[in-house]
């Protein structure tokens, strides 16, 4: 049974990807959540998957479903316990952060609940019923850090990428550095007057 899968984006649609890995393709269904977290993938770049692998005799083709952690993979497998929600109503209705969703499950919080896709008031309580006292270690799941989206000519993206891989800043410490610099001066043209004037920010806080 498959488990994890990391190879190359061969194709990305809504809802999936195409993944070659040893030269077979991989088609994988991936969560709204999951697949916000891909956006800045393109094709040829490299991606590993967490796989839950779902066959039934209902259901004999099988079908692969994505996550970024094995965390949400375990998530997914308690969420579809639930009465009335199956594998692929699941993949639908997770849209917002996994944390959120298990937060509001402890929480018995029915408003962000209803923010599901598909999930009624009905489905809403079944799930806290099934599941609440159980999430409290997925509500720990740390939120994802992403590089905001520069244009492809914004010299910004070149600081960034020097601030986090070559002198170690978090994406979050090295992004807000970054935007404070251009607030404080928007004559900045060049990687280098930007990491100057980060600089002169970290000297003066």
């Amino acid at each position: 049974m498959i488990g994890y899968i990391e190879g190359k984006i061969l194709k990305k649609e809504e809802d999936r990807v195409l993944v070659l890995a040893n030269q077979i393709g991989y088609e994988i269904l991936l969560p709204t959540v999951v697949m916000e977290t891909l956006k800045t993938k393109k094709l040829g770049d490299q991606i590993c998957l967490y796989i839950y692998y779902q066959q039934t005799e209902r259901q004999p083709k099988p079908v692969l479903i994505g996550f970024n952690s094995e965390a949400e993979k375990e998530f997914f497998q308690r969420f579809i316990s639930v009465e009335d929600i199956g594998p692929l109503k699941a993949v639908k209705a997770l849209n917002i952060p996994i944390r959120d969703i298990a937060r509001a499950i402890e929480t018995k919080n029915m408003e962000v609940l209803n923010r599901l896709k598909g999930i009624g008031n009905r489905t809403a309580q079944k799930i806290i019923a099934t599941l609440e006292g159980r999430m409290g270690k997925y509500a720990l799941i740390p939120r994802e850090e992403h590089a905001p989206d520069f244009p492809p000519e914004d010299f910004s993206k070149q600081v960034l990428d020097v601030l986090t891989s070559q002198l170690g800043y978090k994406m979050k410490d090295a992004s807000q550095m970054i935007i404070e610099a251009m607030r404080r001066n928007d004559s900045i043209s060049s990687p280098e007057e930007l990491f100057e004037e980060v600089y002169r920010g970290v000297q003066n806080s």
